[in-house]
C-alpha cells in the first residue's frame, strides 16, 4: 500500500503521523512510504532520517496526498486537507466529528474512507489509540492549571500544593477516567486537594483503593459538583463519551456562584467540551475569560509535548496501521470487530452511531 504522511497544519502543532522507526517496519513489510518535507522536524525526525527509513520525501501536501491511498495523520483534517481527501483515500487520525459538522460534511463529500482513533475499542473494551493522548493531556491539564493560577498568568496568586501553614488548592475533576486518573495523579503528587466526580460507582471504588484515600470520590449529580466546584482553585473537565458530545456539566449559570480566579480546563474540548463556556482555544492563544472565570480549551493539548506524545501514539497506533496496510480495510476490520468501530465516514455516509446522532442534534 502508499502511504502518505503530510506536515500536520493545525495551529503550533508538531506532532506527525509516523514516526521513522515505524516507517521503517512499514518498508520492510513491501509498503511504499511518503512524507512531506519537514513533517517530522517538531520532534526531531528530520527528512534525512525519513530517507534513511526508506520513505519518499515529498515537497508538499498535495504530492502527499496524491501519491497516497492512505493518510496517517494525528488532527483531524483542516479544510484545505479534507479537499485533497478523494473517494480512493483511507485517512487514519484523530476526528473528532461530534463536535465538528463541518468537517463530517467535507469527509462526507470527499468519499473518503476516515477512520477515527478515538472511538477504536480494544479487545479489552478500552480505548486503545485515545489512551496515549488521553494520559498526556491529563497530566498536563493539571501543570497548565498551576501556571494558570500564578498572577502573571491571569490567576489569582494561588500555589496549588500551598505551604506549611497555608491549605493546598482545591482541585476538582470531572470523570475519571484515563485523562482524570492522570490529572488527579499530577495533582495528588503536588499535594493539592483533590475531589474526582464520576457516574460509575464501580469507578470511583477502583479510583479510592488506586489512590488509598488521597482524594475524593463522589458521584457525579450537578448539586455535588456545583457544591465542590463553589470551593475550588481549579476545575479540570475530562468526561469522555466516545464519539458523542460531551455533556456539559458545569453551565453559565454556575459560573456566577465559583470562586473569583478559578481556573477551568477543558481536556473534552475536541469533544466539545465540559463547560458550557467552553470554545476551541490554541496554543497560540490559549485562554479567555468569561464572567471572569478563566478558561484553557485547547484542543491539541498533547501538542506541546510534541516528542513525547507521538512516540506514545505511534506504539498505540501501528499494530492498526500495519493492518490496514497488510490486510485492506475490509480484512482489517473482519478480523477485529473493535477496529471496525473505528470506521466514522464512509463512501458519503456517516457510520458511526454516536457520531451520527450528535452531528444530527446540530
Amino acid at each position: 500500500m502508499r502511504i502518505g504522511v503530510p506536515k500536520e497544519i493545525k495551529t503550533l502543532e508538531d506532532r506527525v503521523g509516523l514516526i521513522p522507526e515505524v516507517v521503517k517496519g512499514l518498508v520492510r513489510r513491501g509498503h511504499e512510504v511518503a512524507v512531506e518535507t519537514l513533517a517530522g522536524q517538531g520532534i526531531g525526525a528530520s527528512d534525512a532520517d525519513y530517507m534513511a527509513a526508506g520513505a519518499t520525501v515529498l515537497p508538499d501536501a498535495d504530492a502527499v496526498f496524491a501519491f497516497a491511498e492512505m493518510i496517517v495523520k494525528v488532527k483531524e483534517p483542516q479544510a484545505v486537507e479534507v479537499a485533497r481527501l478523494k473517494p480512493h483515500h483511507i485517512l487514519f487520525t484523530y476526528l473528532h466529528l461530534a463536535a465538528d459538522v463541518p468537517q463530517t460534511r467535507g469527509l462526507q463529500a470527499s468519499g473518503c474512507t476516515a477512520i477515527a482513533y478515538e472511538t477504536i475499542v480494544g479487545r479489552d473494551g478500552r480505548l486503545p489509540l485515545l489512551t496515549p493522548m488521553s494520559q498526556v493531556a491529563g497530566r498536563m491539564a493539571v501543570d497548565v492549571g498551576v501556571l494558570l493560577m500564578l498572577k502573571p498568568w491571569g490567576g489569582p496568586g494561588v500555589l496549588l500544593s500551598g505551604v506549611p501553614g497555608v491549605a493546598p488548592g482545591k482541585v476538582v475533576i470531572l470523570g475519571g477516567g484515563v485523562s482524570g486518573t492522570e490529572a488527579a495523579r499530577i495533582a495528588v503528587g503536588q499535594g493539592a486537594d483533590v475531589t474526582i466526580f464520576d457516574i460509575d460507582p464501580h469507578r470511583l471504588a477502583e479510583l479510592d483503593a488506586r489512590f488509598d484515600g488521597r482524594v475524593k470520590t463522589v458521584f457525579s449529580t450537578h448539586d455535588a459538583i456545583l457544591a465542590a466546584a463553589r470551593e475550588a482553585d481549579l476545575i479540570v473537565g475530562c468526561v469522555l463519551i466516545p464519539g458523542a458530545s460531551a455533556p456539559k456539566l458545569i453551565s453559565r449559570a454556575d459560573l456566577a456562584q465559583l470562586k473569583p480566579g478559578v481556573v477551568l480546563v477543558d481536556v473534552a474540548i475536541d469533544q466539545g467540551g465540559c463547560f458550557e463556556t467552553s470554545r476551541p482555544t490554541t496554543h497560540a492563544d490559549p485562554t479567555y475569560r468569561v464572567d471572569g472565570v478563566l478558561h484553557y480549551c485547547v484542543a491539541n493539548m498533547p501538542g506541546a509535548a510534541a516528542r513525547t506524545s507521538t512516540y506514545a501514539l505511534n506504539a498505540a497506533t501501528q499494530p492498526y496501521v500495519i493492518a490496514l496496510a497488510d490486510k485492506g480495510v475490509a480484512q482489517a476490520f473482519a478480523d477485529d470487530p473493535g477496529f471496525a468501530l473505528g470506521l466514522n465516514v464512509q463512501a458519503g455516509k456517516i457510520t458511526h452511531p454516536a457520531v451520527e446522532a450528535a452531528v444530527a442534534g446540530q
